[in-house]
């Protein structure tokens, strides 16, 4: 069993920057794949990034590509999303996801969810 939680949530002007950290209990986070979605009120939990276990890949979503960046550190047992350029679209609940078996964007596959951390971004 895994547990996740998040932290470094807040609120923000359209700009700033925050950096999201997830910290991981139960078992190592070093096999696993590690991804952030986020949930906007009345709306679908939406992928955000994904890394890979050794960290060699990353994808991201098309929305925060080149403003996003997902990274771990496998000795710590945490992952981190850093968040530049934050704009009011970004304003949502965030989540760190555990996923033992794939490389994945798709949400249904993680076994492992925090309980999310809100991020907003005022105008």
């Amino acid at each position: 069993q895994v547990q996740l939680v998040e932290s470094g949530g807040g609120l923000v002007q359209a700009g700033d920057s925050l950096r999201l950290s997830c910290a991981a209990s139960g078992r190592t986070l070093s096999r696993y794949s590690m991804a952030w979605f986020r949930q906007a009120p009345g709306k679908d939990r939406e992928f955000v990034a994904v890394i890979s276990w050794s960290g060699s890949r990353t994808l991201y979503a098309n929305s925060v590509k080149g403003r996003f960046t997902i990274s771990r550190d496998n000795a710590k047992d945490m992952v981190y999303l850093q968040m530049n350029s934050l704009k009011p679209e970004d304003s949502a609940v965030y989540y760190c996801a555990a996923d033992r078996t794939q490389f994945t964007t798709a949400r249904v596959r993680y076994d492992y969810w925090g309980q999310g951390t809100q991020v907003t971004v005022s105008s």
